[in-house]
């Protein structure tokens, strides 16, 4: 069972402290594997994400160059609509860092493994955020700590929920203290809990999922989400799945965006139907997660690919366990 263990983002981290650092040579390289992540889980809208058994993989190299050049590769079918350019995320993270230990910004190339299909609600962006943030930092001999990346993927995403469990792995409840501070609290997450995330062919954007949520809320549907939450969190610790149940519930952005979602109900009331304790709208969507025992998994995925084949949509449904290590690197071919 994973141990929980509590973070503080320091905002006041001194520079000073990352004088003198040296450029990475041109041609170094390292290797980021960044897990994908599910956010909003359940009633734990825009505080509660846990990072999955599918990883993205960058291998970040110096090249030469200026500040302005960054040079993106995609391996694998999704992804071909992105581009390199100064303004990726994977290099505007990396200035970051750089900015932060008052070096000048440098040629960057990534060629990047793409498990983690865009707009699909798995924390794509977060990836390249996170990347970026370690692949720099790494490239650097890691001067800076674990919390001020956090701080600063906070700073780019402008929410936590994806990034934080993309950096640090597990099941993570963050929240901004009345110190102005964001407090990071990993929870347990029993081994006998699994996930089946569908994945569909259809694409949702986050800023359309945004928009279409109400601008207030009611009093009630507050408390409901916060009773669902204490539900949701125990029964994830404990394994219990009539908890999971009573939790995997939300009043606050699922009743407005599954109709974004082309067979979205249908998806989740077949997954339920099929064993699933609780399921749930990943991210903003599209993709759907179900939170099952694992003897129920292959049924749960089969019942949601069927299900959304029936609208039409392709999908895949993969199978997947809490990933708690995090982002980690280390050296590639250096030549």
């Amino acid at each position: 069972m994973q141990s929980s263990h509590a973070y503080l983002v320091k905002w006041e981290t001194s520079l000073s402290s990352y004088v003198g650092m040296a450029q990475p040579r041109i041609g170094q390289k390292v290797i980021v594997d960044v897990p994908s992540t599910t956010a909003n889980l359940g009633p734990g809208f825009d505080c509660l994400g846990a990072a999955l058994g599918l990883n993205n993989r960058f291998v970040m190299q110096r090249i030469e160059g200026n500040g302005e050049r960054f040079e993106l590769i995609i391996e694998g079918p999704e992804g071909s609509h992105l581009r390199g350019g100064p303004d990726n995320l994977v290099y505007r993270a990396a200035q970051r860092v750089w900015k932060a230990a008052g070096l000048e910004p440098v040629g960057l190339e990534a060629r990047v493994r793409l498990a983690v299909p865009p707009a699909r609600g798995l924390g794509s962006s977060a990836t390249a955020i996170v990347a970026g943030l370690v692949g720099a930092n790494a490239l650097m001999g890691d001067p800076l700590s674990k919390e001020k990346l956090l701080e600063l993927a906070i700073d780019i995403e402008g929410h936590p929920d994806n990034v934080v469990p993309s950096l640090l792995g597990g099941l993570c409840m963050t929240a901004k203290a009345l110190s102005k501070r964001w407090r990071v609290i990993r929870c347990e997450w029993s081994e006998s809990v699994k996930a089946v995330v569908a994945i569909p062919s259809i694409r949702l954007s986050t800023n359309e999922a945004r928009r279409a949520m109400p601008k207030s809320i009611s009093v009630s549907d507050a408390v409901i989400n916060l009773g669902a939450i204490t539900l949701l969190l125990q029964g994830l610790r404990t394994g219990n799945g009539d908890l999971i149940t009573d939790g995997m519930h939300d009043k606050l952005h699922e009743p407005y965006r599954w109709r974004l979602i082309k067979g979205g109900l249908e998806v989740r009331d077949a997954a339920i139907k099929a064993g699933a304790w609780g399921c749930a709208i990943s991210g903003a969507g599209p993709s759907v997660i179900a939170l099952c025992p694992e003897e129920k998994g292959n049924l749960v995925s089969q019942a949601m690919m069927k299900t959304w084949e029936g609208f039409g949509v392709t999908s895949r449904a993969p199978l997947l366990s809490l990933q708690t290590e995090g982002s980690q690197w280390h050296p590639a071919d250096n030549g």
